[in-house]
């Protein structure tokens, strides 16, 4: 058997626009992602799995261009509807986007595991790629802020990532059992490499990490370990990650990147506005994703230099 096949363990927007590259550019059979729940949360009564969904929606083509998050051509009747009753609206739910969450919410109900629900959902969305929830146990990351631990969406989305951010609790995910297809993908026959994606290190990677085992499978690995740095030229792309470095006292580089990864990594993706990091094995490329040619341009920059471990 060929080893032709790419694991990535990646959050939302960013990491979402790398697996969409690498379908295709090496086909959505041969691409798996083990993705962050860790901002999985309760909403309205309902289950939402915000980077689980970004993935599937962006792989369906179904995603909005240009907030990265949610569907394209959405409504939002049931929300205006949801205000006006005096309900929670701080977290926004489309009308179509309303619909995956009720199917969801109704099947876990009825005793389904979330891992089998986003196969499932995904596949009738026609995503080829697997899809694999870092765990079907509750993983919510708390935010230890100036303002007192607040739940990730609590501070992400309701307040906005205004308070400043002292540490980051993972608790919860570090009790909590790996989705059964975590092992599995990481002992596949065809693995080629695993990828770590550009997304948030410490609210999307870390929580995925503390997840026990994974981190495990990350050092056992025979196949090149390959991190995408989510800090092009020290600046984020999108959401807090600058914002969140700078308050807990890091440095806004790739070797800031590189270190955080210490010990998992065969080598790292470093974007053109880049210094060369220290200690760990580097590839420059652009590693900005403006469109579906440039998700496919890194993605096979990624694949052509792990080909060459």
């Amino acid at each position: 058997m060929s080893a032709n096949h790419y694991l990535v363990l990646t959050g939302g927007i960013g990491g979402a626009r790398l697996v969409d590259g690498l379908v295709l550019e090496a086909g959505g059979e041969n691409v798996t992602a083990i993705v962050n729940t860790g901002d999985d949360f309760n909403h309205l009564g309902l289950r939402i799995s915000p980077d689980i969904d970004t993935l599937a929606y962006t792989l369906a083509g179904l995603a909005d261009p240009v907030k990265g998050w949610g569907r394209r051509d959405e409504t939002w009747s049931g929300m205006e509807t949801v205000a006006k009753l005096g309900g929670p609206d701080w977290f926004s739910l489309g009308d179509r986007d309303l619909a995956l969450h009720l199917v969801r919410t109704e099947r876990l109900s009825s005793g389904e595991t979330l891992e089998r629900i986003t196969a499932d959902l995904a596949s009738c969305m026609g995503v080829t790629a697997r899809l694999v929830p870092m765990s079907n146990e509750d993983c919510g990351v708390m935010i230890v802020t100036e303002r007192g631990q607040l739940t990730f969406q609590d501070y992400f989305v309701r307040q906005r990532c205004e308070p400043m951010v002292r540490s980051i609790d993972l608790d919860c995910a570090r009790q909590a059992r790996p989705a059964p297809g975590v092992a599995q993908a990481f002992a596949r026959k065809d693995l080629r490499a695993i990828i770590i994606a550009p997304s948030n290190p410490w609210l999307s990677i870390d929580p995925i990490l503390a997840v026990p085992t994974i981190k495990d499978h990350l050092k056992a690995a025979t196949v090149p370990v390959i991190a995408v740095t989510p800090l092009p030229g020290g600046k984020a792309v999108k959401g807090p990650t600058a914002k969140i470095m700078n308050e807990l006292g890091l440095q806004l580089d790739v070797q800031t990147i590189a270190d955080h990864y210490h010990g998992l990594l065969d080598g790292i993706m470093i974007d053109e506005a880049d210094r060369d990091p220290v200690g760990v094995a580097f590839r420059r490329t652009d590693t900005i994703m403006r469109d579906a040619a440039g998700r496919r341009r890194l993605a096979r920059a990624v694949v052509d230099w792990i080909a060459r471990f």
